[in-house]
């Protein structure tokens, strides 16, 4: 569908700035798994190619097999798909191979049974050389990724490549397009006649009404003949074709059939479809986001069924909002959706959120460095460290000159750690130099932070100098030494007093060890209760 594809390749400037590009790569694949669903016709056939060698004994034959009904499709043979679609024909000539005399007379032949437009003659691999530098260059950037090794196109040229151009665009142009076209008005006709207008209107009412229908996530079947169907086909080929109204009065009727006939996920489709229509005919914002908003809930209320539809649903209402300036809402839809996936597609959807939040006006950087540690997290949930260790240093910059002093020793440390794991010491130890004066943490958290700074110098295995080491710094005004003696002071007064006079009271109360005492009365001092006749003596306590 090259309306969605563009959509996410309008990516503004500032944006492309602060997201990685891959990012509007992964939305697109993560859409692509959705491709050839049973309740939307954006990914049926429309056309069929049949492509015979000219190299074929039998080409006609072969044509007849290619199109075999034992060997179509699943979708297809149940029903959920027309068979009857156009079909072309091609015969294929490879100019190594001899001269195309040979292709000219199959083709003579094919045009006679199959017909004089549906038959076609493309010339390939003209080149004498197994070269292809300009042939591959041209389709290198189509290549899948477990072909960029793949040698290739060598013996095309740039004459075999514009008769491949030629034949696809008048493919396109004179084939599909009027085909589809054609089909709009006969199926446009066939609604008007048997759906619209208040008559038939409330005759389908009355009808759907007649029987109580069951709850079911997709509801009834509805194969490729059924009016329903018929009316999804209409919308699609409408809305593919731009014709915007057509598909949006369609998608309304279908809206409340499928309503009617609880069949949640169609009704989430068309849903979701009118809302796109809403905004590419830039009409009524509201009615735009209610569309998504229902198709949104809708799909989660189907259950897992409808999870990744719901995600799809949530890409394409963010970058209708994004597209209107309103990315703190379309932060909103990301975060909604990020909790609808696993670790690794949510840290990508948050990592979206935060960019929105960055960009909104005005910036709100607070949400934009939480949710980048969202990100990070869920990063590193999925074993994607270095992504972890990019949102993370991301954050970095929001924090960095402010006093959170926990949320930044929570970055630096995991900062730090990440880095460890992968093996880069020396930029590990760099973070974790910031975490080790960090008096407001509590014991088990500064050890811990203690110990990963240890293993990560020791795991250097050479000496390493560590710079800019936060050692505590003392206040030598504030510091006293008490001595383990046992004794008590009152006050700091008393700390001052004499000593003699201490040692004095001493020897009054406590007797002196050489001297073997029998009983508690000789305990008592024999020396004369006058030594000490200015000193009051007074004893308080219990054993």
């Amino acid at each position: 569908m090259p309306q969605f594809n563009s959509m996410f390749a309008t990516i503004s400037e500032p944006e492309a700035e602060l997201c990685p590009l891959w990012i509007k790569k992964f939305n697109r694949e993560l859409i692509r798994t959705l491709s050839f669903s049973d309740h939307e016709t954006f990914d049926h056939p429309v056309a069929c190619l049949l492509v015979v060698s000219s190299k074929d004994k039998e080409p006609i034959s072969k044509f007849a097999d290619l199109f075999n009904a034992n060997q179509l499709p699943p979708l297809l043979n149940e029903g959920i798909m027309d068979p009857q679609i156009l079909k072309h024909y091609l015969v294929l000539h490879e100019q190594q191979d001899g001269p195309q005399e040979i292709a000219v007379n199959i083709l003579a032949e094919m045009r006679t049974t199959l017909g004089l437009n549906d038959c076609k003659l493309l010339s390939i691999n003209s080149s004498t050389q197994a070269d292809g530098s300009d042939a591959d260059n041209s389709w290198s950037t189509y290549k899948a990724h477990g072909l960029h090794n793949h040698e290739g196109t060598c013996f095309l040229n740039m004459d075999d490549l514009n008769e491949i151009k030629d034949f696809m665009q008048d493919f396109a142009s004179n084939h599909i397009i009027p085909y589809m076209e054609q089909k709009i008005r006969v199926l446009n006709q066939q609604v008007a006649t048997t759906r619209k207008g208040f008559r038939n209107q409330i005759k389908n009412l009355w009808w759907r009404k007649r029987d109580d229908v069951p709850e079911a996530a997709n509801g009834p079947m509805y194969t490729f003949t059924s009016i329903e169907s018929q009316i999804r086909v209409l919308s699609d080929y409408a809305f593919m074709l731009r014709d915007y109204e057509l598909a949006l009065s369609n998608y309304r009727l279908l809206s409340t059939d499928y309503k009617l006939d609880k069949a949640w996920k169609r009704f989430a489709g068309v849903q979701e479809m009118s809302g796109l229509c809403y905004f590419m005919l830039d009409q009524s914002r509201k009615d735009a986001e209610y569309c998504m908003e229902n198709a949104f809930t809708t799909y989660l209320r189907i259950g897992s069924s409808g999870q990744r539809n719901a995600t799809r649903c949530g890409l394409w209402w963010a970058e209708m909002l994004k597209t209107r300036g309103q990315h703190r809402e379309a932060s909103t839809v990301y975060f909604r959706i990020s909790n609808e996936e696993p670790s690794l597609h949510s840290a990508v959807l948050l990592e979206q959120a935060a960019c929105c939040y960055l960009l909104s006006s005005p910036r709100m950087l607070r949400k934009y460095g939480f949710h980048l540690i969202l990100a990070g997290n869920s990063y590193y949930l999925s074993d994607q460290k270095q992504h972890a260790v990019r949102a993370y240093r991301n954050a970095l910059f929001v924090y960095k000159q402010n006093p959170w002093s926990y949320i930044n020793n929570h970055v630096h440390f995991n900062v730090g750690r990440w880095y460890g794991v992968l093996g880069i010491f020396d930029v590990a130890i760099k973070h974790l130099l910031e975490v080790i004066a960090c008096s407001h943490q509590s014991l088990t958290t500064q050890s811990m932070f203690l110990n990963d700074f240890f293993h990560f110098v020791q795991s250097t295995g050479e000496k390493f100098d560590v710079y800019k080491l936060q050692l505590p710094v003392f206040n030598m005004s504030s510091l006293r030494v008490v001595n383990e003696d046992h004794r008590t002071y009152a006050s700091n007064t008393d700390v001052d007093v004499n000593e003699s006079i201490w040692q004095e009271l001493e020897e009054e109360l406590i007797p002196s060890s050489s001297v073997v005492r029998t009983n508690w009365l000789d305990t008592q001092p024999k020396s004369s209760p006058f030594r000490n006749n200015k000193a009051c003596v007074c004893v308080a306590g219990g054993t």
